[in-house]
């Protein structure tokens, strides 16, 4: 027996409207062919190169990596809890990365508070084979302990599946 309250009816009418609403401005914002054609671009250029690769669950039961951004190795907390990929001030400067005192405009939750963080883009960010280009990332500038490979690289990728033993990316 299917059961349907009136209000989860009501809220779903309503998503669906705006779902609806969306699509139609989208499709006719600028004639419809080149908002379409333009989302293909960014499809084509947002995904990753590779073989699926496996990160294994450390002791801590968490998944670290090491990962090679722009050509240097860098170890990091998988974290898709993390909308970018979050550097430590120590691991952008290693990695030539040395954001100026006013390029830290924005604001980020960390464990240890509000911090300001300055936002880069990444040439290459490559784990275990697993490459994506032009990522969008955040120099952290104080509070950050290790470097988090957030949503930013991970959503780029085809998937990324959690098993007890690992954690498996699919380019």
């Amino acid at each position: 027996m299917i059961r349907i309250d009136l209000q989860s009816a009501a809220v779903l009418s309503v998503a669906l409207m705006a779902s609806f609403a969306t699509a139609f401005t989208i499709r006719h914002l600028d004639g419809g062919e080149t908002a379409m054609a333009a989302s293909a671009d960014v499809a084509v250029a947002a995904s990753a190169s590779g073989t699926p690769t496996q990160v294994v669950k450390g002791p801590d039961g968490h998944y670290w990596a090491q990962a090679r951004i722009d050509g240097r190795a860098v170890q990091v907390l998988v974290d898709t809890g993390a909308s970018v990929v979050a550097l430590t001030r120590a691991d952008a400067r290693r990695l030539g990365v040395d954001p100026a005192p006013e390029a830290f405009t924005g604001k980020v939750q960390t464990a240890s508070g509000v911090v300001r963080a300055a936002p880069v883009e990444l040439k290459t960010i490559s784990v275990a084979g697993v490459r994506v280009d032009k990522v969008e990332a955040l120099v952290v500038e104080e509070g950050l302990t290790y470097s988090l490979l957030g949503m930013s690289y991970l959503g780029r990728l085809s998937a990324f599946e959690a098993t007890p033993a690992g954690l498996t990316l699919r380019p």
